[in-house]
């Protein structure tokens, strides 16, 4: 291994354990923890390309210092787990980028996690309905697992309910070619965005799935990857519940 792609994995994990370190300053632990495992990760893997026992020594002291607090976060979120306290409040600015769907949702993400509850009244017009489309995408990509999804929304009674019936039936077909069951409901009178995972975890999100701004043309950046999409503000409230109760 060069000298230069050590030196590239020390930065990423400078960079990576500094983002660590803010989240978890600021309460967000469980974000705060995937990045604390990826970074140590990074610092095993610059050890093990190092000869100098000097610079071995520091980066195994590092590794200690941030394998303890990890799982110092670990035992406090197992135990507010436990105790049904687990509260997490997570602030979207206005036009601020980096809020894909991955990146929310990736930390409560289990590999065990196979049942999905998404409570959504504005899952109709077109932007809305490929919001959901990528939220099962991501769902797919991130846990082989998933079995089942339900989808609880709305219908626009002001509006042709064709677009609506045929999308949500065409990625009901498509989904079920990837061996997963979705489930949709309408409601006329739901008016709480929510999503469920059954391994615990409570998403409430102000704006549901839509809180994207609306991409300056077809051709701008951000029209592809939701990572650099501007967002509306919004807030993120997350919790845990041993008893995940179904509709």
């Amino acid at each position: 291994m060069t000298d230069n792609h050590v030196s590239g994995m020390e930065a990423s994990a400078v960079s990576v354990l500094k983002r660590a370190v803010e989240l978890d300053q600021s309460g967000r632990f469980q974000d705060s923890l995937v990045c604390y495992q990826e970074g140590i990760q990074l610092l095993i893997d610059v050890l093990k390309a190092l000869k100098d026992e000097s610079k071995r020594g520091h980066y195994r002291e590092k590794i200690k210092g941030y394998m303890d607090r990890a799982e110092q976060i670990k035992a406090h979120v197992n135990q507010m787990k436990e105790d049904g306290k687990y509260h997490e409040q997570i602030k979207i600015p206005e036009d601020a980028t980096g809020f894909s769907y991955e990146a929310l949702f990736k930390p409560y993400i289990s590999s065990a996690l196979s049942e999905v509850w998404v409570e959504d009244p504005y899952i109709r017009h077109t932007h809305q309905l490929y919001n959901f489309l990528r939220f099962c995408e991501m769902l797919l990509k991130l846990c082989s697992k998933v079995k089942r999804i339900h989808l609880l929304t709305s219908q626009d009674e002001q509006a042709d309910k064709t677009q609506q019936s045929s999308a949500l039936s065409e990625l009901r077909d498509s989904l079920g070619g990837q061996g997963v069951i979705l489930d949709v409901q309408y409601s006329s009178t739901i008016h709480d965005r929510e999503i469920r995972f059954d391994n615990g975890w409570i998403i409430k999100i102000g704006r549901g799935l839509d809180y994207f701004k609306k991409p300056q043309g077809r051709f701008s950046i951000g029209y592809c990857d939701y990572d650099l999409r501007r967002c509306q503000e919004t807030s993120v409230d997350i919790f845990h519940t041993k008893h995940t109760k179904t509709p």
